[in-house]
Formats: C-alpha cells, sequence, structure tokens
C-alpha cells in the first residue's frame, strides 16, 4: 500500500467521491472497501505522476518569483559615475 499521507477527513471524502464517481458514471454502487481500494490501486500506479507534476509546477512558479525579485534588485541599481572607454 502506497503511503498517502491523508487525513482520515481527506481519505474518507476521497473514497465518497470515488463511490459517488463510479455509481453516476457506470451504475455501480461500491463499497468502502472498494472505493479505497480503487484509491490505494491509482495512487500507486499513478499518483507520482501528478505528484511530479504539481512539484514542476511549485518549481516553475518558484522560478518565476525568483526571476520578478532578481528583476526588482537589478531595478535598485545607481549608477556608479564611472565611465568606460
Amino acid at each position: 500500500m502506497p503511503n498517502l499521507d491523508f487525513s482520515r477527513e481527506d481519505q474518507a471524502a476521497i473514497v465518497q467521491r470515488i463511490q459517488e464517481y463510479f455509481l453516476q458514471e457506470f451504475e455501480l454502487e461500491m463499497g468502502g472497501f472498494e472505493a479505497e481500494s480503487v484509491m490505494e490501486f491509482v495512487a500507486g500506479q499513478i499518483g507520482g505522476h501528478f505528484y511530479n507534476r504539481g512539484l514542476y509546477d511549485a518549481q516553475s512558479v518558484f522560478t518565476d518569483q525568483i526571476e520578478l525579485i532578481n528583476d526588482a534588485i537589478y531595478q535598485l541599481e545607481r549608477p556608479t559615475g564611472a565611465s568606460s572607454g
């Protein structure tokens, strides 16, 4: 079983969403055990892809903010009065 690190409340909400989805889309009533099994399967098989994508998105936001800070610092530079040539 993958380490999902969800609170009991979050896990219960996810299981409920899975149950509702299967009922609505496939007219299949699913018990809590079965829905939890689906959640664990999805987390184990493809969860890493979503997690990694979240990391890449966070890194992109961080990089964009660093560029904004670098630009702001550059704008604070003062002329040195030194002439080249």
